[in-house]
């Protein structure tokens, strides 16, 4: 599972955290350093369509058949299954069927682009239409790094990620669970993980989607920084939910996906299918299927309130059918990804997409290969919230400190390869075309001169020196130079402003929520 893998998903959490009083919020320190990069990339290439007009409404039209013959459940909501009743849905004890074209009209007034603010303003990221915003990976119970090796995520491991994503600029959002600190209590960690992205970074954040109560214990705090006024008009925090494929909903899940949309947050909406094992062993199967079930999930954020921000999502990878063993990074998925693209655009919603997925343990040649493949496919494709974009290891359950830094690394080169070619005179450089005439070189002309500091991207942590150098210097691969690097981030790390009376007030928040709960570890 992918979100708050290691959460459970039921039990009571105590008392409506929505009762609380809040104090006078919203005032912030000024004289924040601005972002060294862009608070998001904007596409200035064109998405690639793999499938032509008849083979795509094809696509559209067996994701229909399935909602409307087959059908798809609810377990555990009756309101949602009852707004879906209302919309027309022929409702089944917890199975719904939908008449063809009604999911994809209730899915008419999510909005085609949307801001989330940031508590840094500078840091603000659009949804939607040109825009890409880059994701740290979500969900890891374990961490991994060249000293340490792997083992089980602690607080101290979350809040060393969250600082680590806030410096790198090519990540534009502070993620969520980027792993599960498991010596926090099961039903308490929401609250630190939650403070920890408000507090040690200032990008925009998910908040938790293991049950209803922390989802909004989550908005509540975000109530606390922002204000009741801002979030009812602004989407600060978005959630982010898998449908349990094939073709269910769980309760809890809708219900979170309800508190989200009706506080007017966000919530990105992504069905998790392993084809040949949670889905067909073929991928535009898979994707027909994956199709229907996110447009459920669009939907109800719609029923709940209609101009909810949403974001259509989807999880495809494989299954070694040999071994029964998930594969990530692979090439089929990567083709369903560019259909998905399509759909998306045609259902008029922003599009989360595939990150740097792998199956490899170690941040190694095999872990690069998978996680290139994988993310250019989100590039390709359209994706405008590219999820699981650095850190990723072992098919996700393991987030590695290095993978983060060379993932990162590969997102600059990403966002110089989105942002195209410019074709004028000084592009064209015919003057020093000229200039040099048959034989010479470009070296000491004013043309390179002027475009020194700007023509090619560099790399920050790829070796490019000649041989000798690179053994005078250590002799370091690449997860070598990236374990130093992110160390000494750590030790340059600055904890953005806060105004001491919203961090008083979301500690307190946080003390009386753990105050009312017992600790429960499962």
């Amino acid at each position: 599972m992918e979100p708050d893998a290691m959460e459970s998903k039921t039990g009571d959490d105590g008392p409506d955290p929505g009762a609380a009083t809040a104090p006078r919020r919203g005032r912030f320190r000024r004289g924040r350093p601005a972002p060294a990069a862009p608070a998001y990339v904007t596409r200035r290439i064109p998405t690639y369509d793999l499938l032509d007009e008849e083979s795509l409404v094809r696509v559209e039209d067996a994701a229909e058949t399935i909602l409307q013959e087959v059908g798809i459940e609810i377990r555990g909501d009756d309101e949602a299954l009852g707004l879906f009743r209302g919309a027309g849905a022929d409702v089944d004890g917890h199975r719904m069927r939908l008449p063809r074209g009604l999911a994809r009209s209730l899915c008419a007034t999510a909005p085609r682009r949307f801001t989330q603010h940031a508590r840094n303003p500078a840091r603000t990221v659009d949804m939607g239409g040109d825009a890409v915003v880059f994701v740290p990976a979500y969900g890891s119970p374990f961490v991994h790094d060249l000293a340490g090796g792997r083992r089980y995520g602690t607080l101290a491991d979350f809040e060393n990620l969250v600082r680590l994503i806030y410096m790198i600029p090519t990540l534009h959002h502070s993620g969520g669970t980027v792993c599960e600190p498991v010596d926090i209590p099961v039903n308490k960690r929401h609250l630190d993980m939650v403070y920890a992205h408000l507090r040690h970074s200032d990008k925009a954040l998910l908040g938790s989607v293991t049950t209803a109560s922390r989802a909004a214990d989550s908005i509540a705090m975000c109530r606390l920084v922002f204000g009741d006024e801002r979030m009812e008009r602004d989407c600060v925090i978005m959630g982010n939910v898998n449908a349990n494929s094939p073709l269910v909903w769980d309760g809890e899940v809708s219900r979170v996906i309800r508190t989200y949309a009706a506080a007017n947050q966000g919530v990105v909406v992504a069905p998790f299918i392993l084809g040949g094992a949670m889905g067909p062993a073929t991928t535009p199967g898979a994707v027909a299927l994956s199709h229907a079930e996110a447009m459920v999930g669009v939907a109800l954020t719609q029923l709940q309130r209609p101009g909810a921000p949403a974001v259509y999502g989807n999880f495809l990878s494989s299954t070694a059918l040999r071994s029964g063993a998930p594969t990530f990074g692979t090439p089929e998925p990567a083709l369903g990804s560019l259909v998905v693209g399509q759909l998306a655009r045609r259902l008029g919603v922003p599009l989360r997409c595939s990150g740097a997925f792998t199956s490899s343990k170690l941040p190694d040649g095999q872990a690069m290969q998978e996680s290139a493949l994988s993310l250019m496919a989100a590039i390709l494709c359209g994706g405008n919230f590219l999820f699981h974009a650095a850190g990723w290891l072992e098919g996700a359950l393991t987030m590695g400190y290095e993978k983060l830094v060379m993932d990162a690394d590969m997102l600059g080169a990403m966002a110089t390869y989105l942002g195209g070619l410019t074709i004028d005179d000084d592009q064209l450089a015919l003057d020093a075309i000229r200039e040099v005439g048959p034989g010479g070189h470009f070296l000491g002309t004013g043309h390179t001169l002027a475009h020194c500091g700007t023509a090619f991207w560099e790399t920050g942590l790829a070796d490019v020196a000649s041989f000798e150098q690179w053994q005078d210097g250590g002799g370091k691969d690449h997860a070598r130079r990236a374990h130093e690097r992110w160390q000494a981030m750590l030790a340059e790390y600055q904890a953005p402003a806060m105004d001491p009376a919203v961090d008083e007030a979301l500690r307190d928040f946080m003390d009386r929520r753990k105050a009312a709960l017992p600790d429960a570890w499962h």
